[in-house]
Formats: C-alpha cells, sequence, structure tokens
C-alpha cells in the first residue's frame, strides 16, 4: 500500500466515565456492540485491520469497500430482525472453513460503520481536529461511489440530553472532544459510557474458583414461562465471601455436576460447576447482552430474600 498510514495503526480508546462529559467541545456517538475495524483503502486493495493488528477481510467478504485511497476507523457490526447489534452473530464470522463464512455472509450480512477518517488521498489527518475529521467523512461518504456501499456513517448528536437515551436503551455512548487530534493507541479525546442495567435473577449453581475450597463464580437463571434458563454468571466475589459461600451452598446443591464443553473463546477454562436448587435471588449489575445471555460478567449487588425466584423473568434482559 503507498498510503500516507499503513497498517498497523492502534485504534484511538476511550476513557471509562461514570457520567456524560459535558461541554461545548464535545460531541456524542452511540456505542456499538461489534468489532473495532480500521479500514485501509488503496485503489481496489482493502485491508481490515482489528482492533489488536490482525486481518479481518477474509471473515468479512462482504465488506466491498469502494475503490479510493482512504483509511477509515469504524466498527464492523452485524444487526437482528429489530436492527440491534447482535455481537453472537458477528463472533460465528470468525470461522476457519470458508464456506461456513460465504453462508453466513449471505444469512447475516455485516455493516461498517464509519465514525472517523484518519487519512484522505495524499493526506494524514491525524493531526486534524475532530470536527475536521468528522467533516470529511462526511464529505467522502456523500459521494456516489458510496451510496450502494455496506457502509453506514456513525450518527452523532449535539447534547447530553440527546445521547441520554443511548444509556437506556443501547449499549452506552461515546463523547467525543471536537478539537482532538486522533492519538493512536492513548486514551485521550474520547470518552466512553456503558449502560449499567439492574436486574434480579436466580441462582442455579456455582463454580470453583481457583484455590481450592473457595466459589469462583454464580451461574444465573432468568425464568422463560416455566423454564429456567441459564443467563450468564456472576464473579468478582470478595476473597472471604468466596470462601463463605462453599458452606452456604451446601444446603442448597441440586445434586447436579458436570463440566460445560470448553469455550472457544477460553479453552483452557475450568468450567466445572454445582447445580443448585432454583431458591436464591440476586440482585445483579450488568452491561452487554447477546443472543438471550449476559456477555459480560455481572456484577452481585446484593441478594434478594424478599424476592420469589419465580418473579425473576427472562423479559428483564430486554426491558
Amino acid at each position: 500500500m503507498t498510503l500516507p498510514l499503513e497498517p498497523p495503526i492502534k485504534p484511538q480508546l476511550a476513557l471509562s466515565r461514570k457520567e456524560l462529559p459535558v461541554g461545548e467541545d464535545y460531541v456524542y456517538e452511540v456505542k456499538l456492540d461489534g468489532f473495532r475495524c480500521l479500514a485501509f483503502v488503496d485503489g481496489e486493495e482493502v485491508f481490515l485491520q482489528s482492533r489488536t493488528g490482525k486481518t479481518l477481510g477474509r471473515y468479512f467478504p462482504e465488506l466491498v469497500l469502494p475503490a479510493g485511497r482512504y483509511v477509515f476507523d469504524g466498527e464492523i457490526v452485524v444487526r437482528d430482525a429489530q436492527g440491534r447489534e447482535d455481537f453472537d452473530a458477528l463472533g460465528q464470522r470468525i470461522h476457519p472453513a470458508d464456506s461456513r463464512i460465504e453462508r453466513l455472509a449471505a444469512e447475516t450480512p455485516a455493516v461498517y460503520v464509519a465514525f472517523d477518517l484518519l487519512a484522505h488521498e495524499q493526506d494524514s489527518l491525524l493531526e486534524r481536529p475532530f470536527s475536521e475529521r468528522r467533516s470529511a467523512l462526511e464529505r467522502l461518504l456523500a459521494e456516489e461511489a458510496f451510496a450502494e456501499a455496506p457502509i453506514q456513517l456513525m450518527q452523532t448528536v449535539e447534547t447530553p440530553a440527546e445521547a441520554e437515551r443511548w444509556l437506556a436503551d443501547a449499549e452506552g455512548a461515546i463523547a467525543k472532544q471536537r478539537s482532538a487530534t486522533y492519538r493512536p493507541g492513548e486514551r485521550k479525546g474520547m470518552a466512553k459510557i456503558k449502560r449499567v442495567r439492574t436486574i434480579d435473577t436466580v441462582i442455579v449453581g456455582w463454580r470453583p474458583g481457583k484455590e481450592a475450597g473457595t466459589v469462583g463464580a454464580l451461574i444465573l437463571g432468568l425464568y422463560d414461562g416455566p423454564e429456567l434458563r441459564v443467563v450468564g454468571h456472576c464473579s468478582g466475589l470478595s476473597a472471604a465471601e468466596k470462601k463463605r459461600l462453599v458452606g452456604f451452598f451446601a444446603d442448597y446443591e441440586s445434586g447436579e455436576r458436570g463440566s460445560a464443553d470448553p469455550s472457544r473463546w477460553s479453552a483452557d477454562k475450568n468450567l466445572e460447576w454445582i447445580g443448585l436448587r432454583p431458591e436464591l435471588v440476586v440482585e445483579i449489575d450488568f452491561d452487554h447482552v447477546s443472543a438471550g445471555r449476559i456477555r459480560h460478567g455481572a456484577k452481585l449487588r446484593r441478594w434478594r430474600e424478599d424476592k420469589q425466584p419465580g418473579e425473576c423473568l427472562y423479559e428483564q434482559l430486554y426491558s
């Protein structure tokens, strides 16, 4: 490639914040649930780079970007029938079999959401303020060549009040400083505010911790009609609680235990589990949901002795 910027480039990162920052220098974007991706296009040649510098192109043959000379920063997403990002379907695309990739490219096509322009023609734009890079991105995507391409322009809003809705019905929000230059690999000029949700769940089992005689994680379930569905796990317990719960759970054991199939994301992880009768309820905080499961580990908020297990309904995940 003969672009002014060549891969790999570390993407600019966001600093976690609990609240939306306020000020005239900020503009706001929705936080997407996809794969961060830098797209390098030099003539007909396209290179899609992951956050860690690896190639993503072979997994997304449907992402045919118009010929030109430009570098985008953005995110690859797959959306379900309701328009929500489906991270589970996206994750299925990372597969060694070309036949599977081609089939899924047709069944669950991805789209590239561009939110920054890092280079265009012979110019690097890294030292330009975000406001200028954003304007240049809008002009480029408005060209006729991009009209039918699988590329979308990231939506932005001007005020925190407008962005608040993303903390209620999306994965969160991103705040960017209009005056900020692009700082590869640094947490500068950007902030991320994750949506945090609170629900009540039933403890259906537990997994042993790395240290003998401890609880490593609680296995959580919700009632979908009469069926109690496993929806995720809760870890991050204190050292004292990990030891206390082993004896406490003994009176609730169902007699079931086993080992789940290895995870393709963490093949060496200990997935041994001990089943419990569905009698204990906890309130948890979490952020991401994908394919009916809490994708990231939840945080225990409190025990709910006042809540009946049958009141812990699956519909909470999407309310």
